[in-house]
C-alpha cells in the first residue's frame, strides 16, 4: 500500500527538491514560427509510419503560445523547480551561426515567469531535437555536433546563465544513440548497430564541450547531466541469462556512466573498436569526466533479459518504444522477457518500484564518488479514464499514476536514507515526468504521461487527480515544514479522497474552470 500525500510530506528530506519536467520539441509545437529553424525530428516525424497514426508534431501542446497559462498551472501545484528544455533550432536556427532573437526572447520570457512565480528554473540544453542542418551533416556521428553543441552551451550561458539555477547539458544520450543511430526507431532513423558507438562518444563529448563553455561562462547554476537507468535482471539462474543480462547492463547503463564518473569506457566495449572508428582518446575523457555538480537519473523500471533471439514477442507499447529488433531476428544475442504476474503501464513497461531502490544501490556502488543526484524523470505512461460530471466536467480519476508516484518517490527516499540500500547517495529532488499530455516521439499521443490531460481538439488543459494528489503533498509539506500542522487535518483527508475521484475541493475540476478561464494568472514539462 502506497503513503498517503501526508505521509510522504513527512518524510520528504529538508530542502528536497519537488519538480516537474518537459521537452521542447514534446510541448511546444510552432515548428516553422518566429525564425525557428527544423530540426531532424521535425523530418523524421513528417515520414508516413514513422510516428504511430502518423501524429504530427506541429502543435504538440500549443506550449509556445500557452506558456504564461502554463506557469500558471505550476504555480498552482506548487513545484519547486521547472525543467524544461532550450529548443536548439529555435535559438540557434542552422546549429551554428546566427542567433534568433524572438527565440531567446521566449526562454527570456519563461525563465522571469518561473522567478516572478518562485519556481526554480532547471534547463536542458540537449533534448533531442538537433537542427536539421547539423543532422544532415551526420548529426553525432559527426565529431563536429559536439563542438556545435559547445557552442550552443555558451550562447545559453550568455543569455540565461544569471538565471538557471541547474543546467543539464544532454538528456538521455543512450536513448538517442540507442534509437536513434543503432535501431532507427527516432530521429535520424539510422540503423548503424555497432557502428554507431561513435554517436555515445560525441554526445559524451558535446556533454564535456558544453560542461566546458558554461563553466568558462562563470555562471552560478550548478551543472550535470541527465542518463537513463535500468537495472538488468536475468529472466532465469541460467549462466546465458545472466551473461546477457550483464552485456544488456553495459550497453544501456555503463556505457554513458563510467565515462563521466570514471573516466574510462567499460573494458569490453574495447573490443567494438573492431566495428566502427570509435577510438577515444585521454584527451577527450579528460573533458567527459570533468566533475559535476549534480548527477540527473531517470528511473522508469528494471529490464528482465534472456539469453538468445527470444520468441519476437512483446508488449505492444513496449515495441513502440524499444522496437521489436531487440526480440526478433536468429542474430539477436539477447531479449526483453516480461516479469511474470507484474502490473504493466500502457507502454508495457514493468511497474516494479523497489527496483529504484535497486537502481541508486547499484549506482552507489559502482561510483564512490558520485556527486549528489536529483531524480529528473519518474513517472508513467496510462490509458486515462476519462468522466464528465452531470455539468459536463471533464474528471481524470488517473489512480494508478497517483500510485505509482507514492511509491516510487518512497522508494527513493527511503533507499537514500540511513540504512536505506544507497544511503551513501546525497538524493537532492524528483522531478515528475510529464506537467502534461505531450507529444512522446515514436508513440505520438498514444502514450500520456502528464499530471495535466490535453484536450486534442482544444488544447484545454484538465487537472488529473496525479496533479491534485501532488499539489496537496507539496502543500502539506509547506505546513509540516512551517511549523503549522503535524497531524492530518480534514482537509488533507478531503484532497485523499478527491484522488480517488479526480476533484479536489475548490480546484478547477471541481468547480469547471481550466487553466485558461480559471487558475491564477502567472506574473502579470518524453520520457522520455
Amino acid at each position: 500500500m502506497n503513503a498517503s500525500a501526508h505521509d510522504l510530506a513527512a518524510i520528504l528530506p529538508p530542502g528536497f527538491t519537488m519538480g516537474v519536467a518537459t521537452a521542447a520539441f514534446q510541448i511546444e509545437g510552432a515548428l516553422d514560427e518566429d525564425g525557428r529553424g527544423p530540426s531532424g525530428w521535425d523530418v523524421f516525424a513528417a515520414q508516413p509510419g514513422m510516428i504511430v497514426n502518423d501524429h504530427s508534431p506541429a502543435i504538440a501542446t500549443d506550449h509556445y503560445h500557452r506558456m504564461p497559462e502554463d506557469v500558471a498551472l505550476m504555480k498552482e501545484l506548487g513545484v519547486d523547480s521547472y525543467r524544461f528544455s532550450l529548443s536548439w533550432p529555435r535559438i540557434q536556427p542552422g546549429g551554428s551561426g546566427p542567433v534568433n532573437p524572438k527565440g531567446l526572447d521566449f526562454y527570456d520570457r519563461l525563465i522571469d515567469l518561473l522567478l516572478a512565480n518562485g519556481i526554480t528554473p532547471m534547463a536542458t540544453l540537449y533534448h533531442w531535437d538537433t537542427p536539421l542542418e547539423l543532422d544532415e551533416a551526420g548529426g553525432w556521428m559527426n565529431r563536429d555536433t559536439a563542438y556545435r553543441l559547445g557552442e550552443f552551451a555558451a550562447i545559453a550561458a550568455a543569455a540565461y546563465g544569471d538565471r538557471v539555477a541547474r543546467w543539464v547539458t544532454i538528456n538521455e544520450p543512450a536513448t538517442v544513440s540507442a534509437n536513434g543511430y543503432m535501431l532507427g526507431l527516432h530521429s535520424p532513423g539510422e540503423a548503424h548497430m555497432l557502428r554507431a558507438l561513435p554517436s555515445v562518444h560525441h554526445q559524451l563529448l558535446g556533454h564535456g564541450l558544453a560542461m566546458q563553455a558554461l563553466r568558462a561562462a562563470k555562471v552560478p547554476g550548478e551543472i550535470g547531466l541527465t542518463n537513463v537507468y535500468s537495472p538488468m535482471v536475468p529472466a532465469s539462474i541460467n549462466p546465458l541469462d545472466k551473461v546477457s543480462a550483464g552485456l544488456m547492463d553495459m550497453a544501456q547503463n555503463r556505457l554513458y556512466a563510467d565515462p563521466v564518473l570514471l573516466g574510462k569506457y567499460p573494458d569490453a566495449i574495447r573490443a567494438a573498436t573492431f566495428f566502427s572508428s570509435f577510438s577515444p582518446s585521454s584527451e577527450d575523457l579528460e573533458l567527459i569526466s570533468q566533475p559535476l555538480d549534480f548527477y540527473g537519473l531517470n528511473y522508469y523500471m528494471p529490464t528482465r533479459v534472456g539469453a538468445g533471439p527470444g520468441d519476437g514477442t512483446m508488449p505492444e507499447g513496449m515495441a513502440e518504444a524499444m522496437g521489436n529488433d531487440l526480440n526478433g531476428g536468429a542474430g539477436t544475442p539477447f531479449h526483453i522477457q516480461s516479469f511474470p504476474d507484474t502490473e504493466i503501464t500502457a507502454y508495457g513497461w514493468p511497474i516494479k518500484p523497489d527496483y529504484m531502490a535497486v537502481a541508486l544501490a547499484e549506482m552507489a556502488e559502482r561510483y564512490p564518488e558520485l556527486p549528489p543526484v536529483y531524480i529528473t524523470e519518474g513517472g508513467a505512461s496510462f490509458e486515462d479514464l476519462e468522466i464528465h460530471d452531470a455539468d459536463g466536467r471533464l474528471i481524470v480519476p488517473d489512480e494508478r499514476r497517483v500510485r505509482y508516484l507514492a511509491e516510487h518517490l518512497q522508494a527513493a527516499i527511503e533507499a537514500t536514507s540511513p540504512g536505506g540500500a544507497a544511503e551513501s547517495i546525497d538524493l537532492r529532488g524528483y522531478y515528475v515526468w510529464s506537467l502534461l499530455d505531450n507529444f512522446e516521439w515514436s508513440a505520438g499521443y498514444k502514450q500520456q504521461f502528464g499530471l495535466l490531460h490535453v484536450d486534442r481538439d482544444t488544447m484545454v488543459r484538465t487537472p488529473k487527480a496525479s496533479f491534485h494528489w501532488l499539489r496537496e503533498l507539496l502543500a502539506a509539506r509547506n505546513r509540516t515544514e512551517s511549523g503549522a500542522e503535524t497531524g492530518t487535518t480534514a482537509g488533507v483527508a478531503e484532497t485523499e479522497t478527491a484522488a480517488e475521484t479526480g476533484t479536489t475541493p475548490g480546484s478547477a475540476a471541481e468547480t469547471g474552470s481550466t487553466a485558461g478561464s480559471g487558475s491564477p494568472a502567472a506574473g502579470a514539462p518524453a520520457a522520455g
